[in-house]
């Protein structure tokens, strides 16, 4: 017993090795396949959908409606006492009557409830198509929890670029935090969903037989 402790010490450090090894390459690819411009410019939806909780978001969603990309705009994970209006605060250059065009979602606190938000009001309000706003970094991550979650609907991305995450990113300790920790979340994501799909499978498979 004593002398297989060794060998099964080598197994777990190989296998720690591995696995941390993957993790890092994945991380990699990751990060070189982070959006670096809106590859979609022309598209217009019935709606622009923006995810709050980060910077430049709501602005680049309220250039967007401005612009006439859609109709109308949806703002998921807003404060509890937020109001469409308060939104047009941040910038001057927007015409107030915008506000009766936004509507605010309060229920969503992470990035699921963000997507299952915005599922549920896009059925209410009839919407068949959006423009998704949020952060380059968190695209990826958001297109899979849209995607689940609203299956019927077109999903154009339209990533913002903040100013204080990196291109260069392994050279600033803030960033590649930001970055790994988006790229474990997006990948748990991933395992989440891949389960989910092979239980329903199962339960399908089941069915029939």
């Amino acid at each position: 017993m004593t002398r297989s402790w060794p060998r099964l010490i080598s197994v777990l450090a190989a296998i720690v090795l591995v696995v941390i090894a993957a993790w890092a390459g994945g991380l990699m690819w990751f990060a070189s396949t982070i959006p670096a411009r809106v590859d979609d410019n022309t598209t217009h939806t019935d709606a622009i959908v923006v995810l709050t909780g980060g910077s430049e978001r709501i602005e680049t969603g309220l250039s967007l409606l401005a612009d006439g990309f859609a109709e109308r705009m949806f703002v998921s994970g807003v404060g509890e006492q937020v109001k469409a209006g308060d939104l047009l605060t941040r910038t001057r250059t927007l015409p107030p009557d915008l506000a009766e065009k936004i509507s605010v979602g309060k229920a969503a606190n992470d990035t699921p409830g963000n997507a299952i938000e915005t599922a549920e009001w896009a059925r209410t309000s009839g919407v068949h198509s959006i423009r998704l706003v949020t952060a380059a970094y968190h695209m990826r991550r958001s297109m899979l929890e849209f995607q689940a979650a609203m299956g019927d609907v077109m999903i154009v991305p339209n990533a913002v670029f903040p100013p204080n995450v990196k291109t260069d990113w392994w050279r600033w300790p803030g960033t590649a935090r930001l970055i790994a920790s988006e790229y474990t979340k997006f990948m748990l994501t991933w395992a989440r969903q891949s389960l989910e799909l092979e239980r329903e499978r199962q339960v399908a498979g089941g069915t029939q037989t």
